[in-house]
């Protein structure tokens, strides 16, 4: 019998696509969900998948793998969409079509499928990382090649006694990891209304948020950020410390009208405290510690990653070899930024590293005299 690895996130649509599956494919179905730091009750969503009819169903806790792998090398590298936009979903998607693929080997699977319910950025970034790993794979778009409607897909598990989630429509399309969260649809996509305060939940109003400043100091070790306020911790920890704290003060919010990958211009409101204060001090070290010229090319640099974290273009050796280039640069990357958070603001206020004083062997050699 076939197999098809299924992409799964204990929603409706990749709920009652196990079911749909084995029957359209005359296939076992094996499910693969990822923790990437998004809250999910990953217990109950093991039982639900097995319970719709999957033969398996793999759960992977991914956080850490996301911060060294994902998240670390786009901090370094600056990698900010559009000036604003840190990558939050970008960044989770080639890891998970990564782990999709090695469990589609190890299961012997022959496709893989996912629930994304357009052609949009998403499903763009998920299937080219698919494809650069692993051609021979086919891909299968369930909630597009299945064109019922909610209600009868509802009726289609009912009949075969599959318990569904509440299929109520969202107001708003949310995407969510440890590296921040993406509001999208709804009211958002009138550009002119101000985004409701509902629709946050990492970030308190700046309004409502402390009339005293906080203040954090970082300390980077080349490019890589280790402690804060003096205590040493992993950078996971630090991301979820920092989303506490900044998110406290109102620091995080981005609302931003961006290109999107289809060639339309589309609003869309993201949460980032931890990424917004990590950008904010790792550029301001480098900007410390780096040359000019140096620096030029690698804010040129950091533009051409973000597009193509943002194209789904991970997998490619673009991507890689502006890695080798940010790599040599991390070393001197060394060194401590102090930040005011304060009603939404993020601000340096003070930075020091041993390397501030640029070293002789990156200085230009010396001009010969004319004798």
């Amino acid at each position: 019998m076939n197999r098809i690895l299924l992409a799964y996130s204990g929603g409706l649509e990749t709920t009652v696509a196990i079911p749909w599956l084995r029957e359209q494919f005359d296939a076992e179905v094996i499910t693969m969900t990822v923790d990437l730091g998004q809250g999910l009750e990953l217990a109950s969503i093991h039982e639900r998948a097995l319970a719709a009819g999957a033969v398996r169903a793999h759960v992977v806790d991914a956080r850490d793998e996301f911060v060294r792998e994902y998240i670390l090398p786009a901090l370094q590298a600056g990698a900010v969409y559009e000036d604003r936009y840190p990558l939050a979903t970008a960044l989770g998607r080639p890891l998970m079509a990564r782990r999709l693929v090695e469990i589609a080997r190890m299961e012997g699977a022959g496709a893989i499928a996912h629930g994304c319910t357009g052609v949009h950025n998403d499903q763009v970034r998920l299937e080219a990382s698919i494809r650069a790993l692993d051609p021979s794979l086919s891909v299968i778009a369930a909630a597009q090649a299945w064109t019922a409607t909610v209600e009868e897909k509802v009726e289609f598990a009912r009949q075969r006694r599959v318990a569904v989630p509440d299929p109520a429509t969202p107001t708003y399309s949310i995407d969510s990891n440890l590296w921040g969260r993406a509001i999208a649809s709804g009211g958002l996509e009138n550009a002119w209304v101000e985004p409701p305060e509902d629709i946050y939940t990492l970030t308190r109003s700046p309004q409502e948020s402390p009339d005293q400043a906080a203040y954090v100091e970082l300390d980077f070790q080349a490019g890589v950020p280790v402690r804060a306020n003096g205590v040493d911790m992993s950078m996971l920890e630090l991301i979820e410390s920092l989303e506490i704290i900044a998110g406290a003060h109102g620091v995080g919010r981005i609302d931003v009208v961006e290109n999107r990958l289809a060639g339309i211009k589309e609003r869309e409101v993201y949460e980032a405290p931890a990424a917004v204060v990590l950008h904010t001090a790792h550029k301001e070290l480098e900007k410390l510690v780096i040359p000019r010229d140096l620096e030029r090319v690698k804010h040129d640099l950091s533009r051409i990653y973000a597009d193509l974290v943002y194209s789904g273009q991970w997998f490619s050796h673009t991507r890689q070899t502006i890695d080798a280039f940010v790599a040599a640069v991390q070393p001197r990357v060394t060194g401590s930024v102090r930040l005011k958070l304060f009603k939404g603001d993020c601000r340096i206020v003070g930075r020091r590293s041993p390397y501030a004083n640029v070293a002789a062997d990156m200085l230009p050699a010396a001009a010969p005299q004319v004798v």
